[in-house]
């Protein structure tokens, strides 16, 4: 049976419920994670993501930035909202969804951009975003290491590869791909809890290491498929229990051709749930 999750930093679900429900209508996507929601819980458009087809909803948002949510076509149980380094910033929600033959753990997280200097003694935002890191490495070992079916979704801002970045001798002093980052995240990746071994970079099974794909493309280009100054910021990451279900990912990037985009792309991926 397959079954398909997607994720998306919207940067304004409000703004962009035309492309939601473009992105619904052309794919078969079965969950859909989104970040940078940008509203608050009361004024969620729950009425017309019903109406798309995902009655199932689980939200966490503030007012203006952050913010995260799992729009379900199926049933979702167990939803939980995890705050960071004791913030309640809307960064990370997680919930069971039942796929009809067991559950399977989907989590939408937003990890801090991080600001513009990539030196966290001088630069606060940074320094928060190493330590976000830091914070979630416990975690993401256990979830790796679950015997449960989990996928993790969302805008890591992080670009881990050198063939994750247009440039990477322009870059590797920019935030989102700096040395420390890089490494971070790549362990993160790496490690399973108790010696198990860690996640599975879903769009890397698909899109060899050596091969050039972005996710993210800048507002500034007139022309951002021509420049393709693009960067992969968004990721799908599978534990092992799900990983041989893994059939498919791929960037859907024809919606950054769509009226008013986001300036990140849609990443999906395909599982077949025996």
């Amino acid at each position: 049976m397959p079954f398909t999750v997607a994720t998306w930093n919207v940067n304004s679900v409000r703004k962009r419920l035309e492309q939601v429900a473009r992105l619904a209508a052309d794919t078969a996507i079965d969950v859909l994670c989104l970040q940078e929601t940008k509203v608050v819980n009361d004024l969620f458009p729950v009425d017309a993501i019903t109406e798309m087809g995902f009655p199932h909803q689980a939200i966490a948002g503030m007012k203006g930035y952050n913010g995260v949510a799992i729009l379900s076509r199926r049933p979702l149980s167990d939803v939980r909202i995890e705050p960071w380094l004791g913030r309640d910033d809307c960064r990370h929600i997680h919930a069971k969804v039942e796929t009809g033959v067991g559950p399977v753990e989907v989590h939408s997280l937003y990890v801090p951009a991080g600001g513009d200097d990539p030196d966290p003694e001088a630069n606060p935002k940074f320094a928060h975003k190493l330590a976000f890191l830091d914070a979630l490495a416990p975690f993401l070992a256990e979830r790796a290491a679950a015997s449960m079916p989990v996928v993790l979704t969302g805008d890591f801002n992080v670009a881990p590869l050198e063939t994750d970045v247009w440039s990477h001798d322009r870059l590797k002093r920019v935030i989102t791909h700096t040395p420390i980052e890089r490494d971070k995240l790549n362990d993160l990746l790496a490690n399973g809890a108790n010696g198990a071994g860690g996640w599975t970079d879903a769009l890397r099974r698909f899109v060899p290491a050596d091969e050039k794909v972005f996710t993210w493309w800048s507002y500034r280009a007139a022309d951002w498929r021509a420049a393709d100054k693009g960067r992969r910021l968004d990721h799908i990451w599978v534990n092992a229990a799900l990983a041989p279900a893994l059939s498919f990912a791929a960037v859907h990037d024809a919606a950054r051709d769509w009226p008013e985009p986001s300036d990140h792309a849609p990443v999906r991926a395909v599982f077949e749930i025996p």
